[in-house]
């Protein structure tokens, strides 16, 4: 039976492309508080002109297959939850191979935030990374228009039958396509795939301009080549 993808909000099924991303979600009753996330001397702050964005999803079954036992884990990975992609995050990106991070100092997100985003991105922590580390460095955000902007891009994303998918011989070059081919504009080459180091895939990085457009990936941001194999992990299933 192919993947059917519920909506966190509404747990409503999905059409044939599929457009929402949780299986199953409910925000915790008691919001996580997390830790600040500062620069530091292997992370240090990069003030450098925006060239484009990336938007980073994870395959969030394989994210589960690896930390199932972390405690940091245990809101998207058990309580009765279940992912498809989740939201990394939205990156920008330099001019050339560097890119900006940890611009400002930056207060910890509020509670309703949190609230607001986790069936999107579900870990606070991650959050507060997230607007740390690269929310900062974007021109006129406050963490609620940051992730209103992250989660409506991620939003607009439609899926392949992921497990059809996964159930054949694949390779990143033919993951992109489909990936294309459920998403009008999205070129299988304005995309890069990634995976960990036995092939299993991890994330999907969606290259975008500074006008937050689909556009080809620069040829050193990375990911696996065409050709490389892929495996997708499907849990229990």
């Amino acid at each position: 039976m192919p993947l059917r993808w519920l909506n966190a909000a509404a747990l409503l099924a999905a059409p044939a492309a599929a457009s929402a991303q949780a299986y199953r979600c409910e925000a915790p009753a008691t919001i996580p508080r997390p830790r600040p996330d500062v620069a530091s001397q292997s992370q240090p702050q990069r003030l450098l002109p925006i060239g484009g964005y990336t938007l980073a999803i994870t395959w969030a079954p394989q994210y589960c297959h690896e930390h199932a036992r972390d405690a940091s884990a245990r809101f998207q990975c058990g309580s009765g939850n279940r992912f498809g992609f989740t939201l990394h995050g939205l990156w920008p990106d330099g001019v050339g191979k560097d890119w900006p991070q940890y611009c400002r100092a930056t207060p910890l997100l509020s509670r309703q935030v949190i609230r607001a985003n986790i069936c999107a991105t579900p870990s606070a922590q991650l959050l507060q990374h997230e607007w740390a580390k690269h929310g900062t460095c974007m021109p006129g955000m406050q963490p609620d228009r940051y992730f209103l902007r992250s989660t409506g891009l991620y939003a607009r994303l439609r899926y392949p039958d992921m497990d059809a998918l996964s159930r054949s011989p694949l390779t990143a070059g033919r993951l992109a396509d489909a990936m294309a081919r459920a998403n009008p504009g999205l070129g299988a080459d304005m995309m890069r795939i990634t995976a960990n180091k036995q092939g299993w895939l991890d994330e999907i990085w969606i290259c975008l301009d500074k006008a937050f457009r689909y556009q080809s990936c620069p040829a050193h941001q990375g990911g696996l080549s065409q050709g490389a194999t892929v495996r997708i992990w499907r849990g229990t299933r």
